[in-house]
């Protein structure tokens, strides 16, 4: 049996060490666990695109998570982020993993939800773990798409990109990354005109092949002069499992 003082002091954390630099990353449970002990093999073309930043530059991060890939660019690229959460115990965890990495000079996150217009919604979660996904934000849909059997509906704050953008509360970012679980054609809808300016270098967007609403992103990308390499997509692709045909597409200008 522990003391409420010893269960209070229990604080588990988890290391990453890449290029000379540490992270750090609070992991109470085993989905948080996995996400560090994965973050090089599960996406290794995220990895790379963030590679890619040079110092000083700023990304948006729709979708962040408990903050994996904003602390990794935070730490390592000395990248400028704004992170976007809504599911509550993911935002806590990834306000910790924020201060973990001693990087709040450099990355603010907001508790809500980026969509295709303003306003107050429904977050459908797909289950209350700490470190969960497939959450929706408005529709009770699944990453296909399909009806989500929600556990919860939490209120929701969200907003379209190109608000928070032409309100000032935002700067226009160098590069954007939308990773929510079958709903980023919301998110792109609400970015268009963001997108449209030549400062934004690059977006690294998850798309579902198998959806003609994410297909469609790829054809509009491209008439906006952004580049997509065919041999990244096809390394990046699920090619078995639930998530068959979904990939993550690193569009260049």
């Amino acid at each position: 049996m522990l003391t409420i003082e010893q269960y209070e002091r229990l604080n588990p954390i988890s290391h990453v060490e890449y290029d000379g630099r540490r992270m750090t990353f609070s992991t109470p449970n085993r989905i948080a666990r996995a996400r560090v002990d994965t973050i090089l093999s599960k996406e290794p073309c995220t990895i790379e695109w963030l590679t890619s930043f040079q110092p000083g530059e700023m990304m948006i991060d729709v979708g962040a998570n408990v903050g994996m890939y904003t602390i990794w660019a935070a730490v390592t690229r000395n990248t400028k982020v704004i992170a976007f959460e809504p599911e509550a115990q993911n935002y806590a965890l990834l306000n910790r993993n924020i201060l973990n990495n001693n990087v709040q000079d450099r990355v603010r996150a907001y508790c809500i939800g980026l969509t295709d217009r303003s306003g107050l919604v429904g977050l459908h979660l797909a289950n209350l773990i700490v470190g969960g996904s497939c959450h929706s934000v408005g529709e009770a849909l699944d990453f296909k798409h399909e009806p989500l059997k929600s556990v919860y509906e939490q209120g929701c704050v969200a907003f379209a990109l190109d608000d928070l953008v032409s309100s000032g509360g935002v700067p226009v970012p160098d590069h954007i990354k939308i990773d929510v679980d079958g709903f980023e054609p919301k998110v792109f809808a609400g970015a268009r005109t963001t997108l449209q300016q030549p400062t934004v270098k690059s977006l690294l967007i998850e798309i579902n092949l198998n959806l003609a609403d994410h297909r469609e992103i790829v054809a509009e990308l491209t008439a906006l002069g952004f580049r997509l390499d065919p041999d990244q997509v096809r390394k990046a692709t699920r090619t078995e499992g639930p998530f068959k045909g979904v990939a993550e597409h690193v569009f260049r200008r």
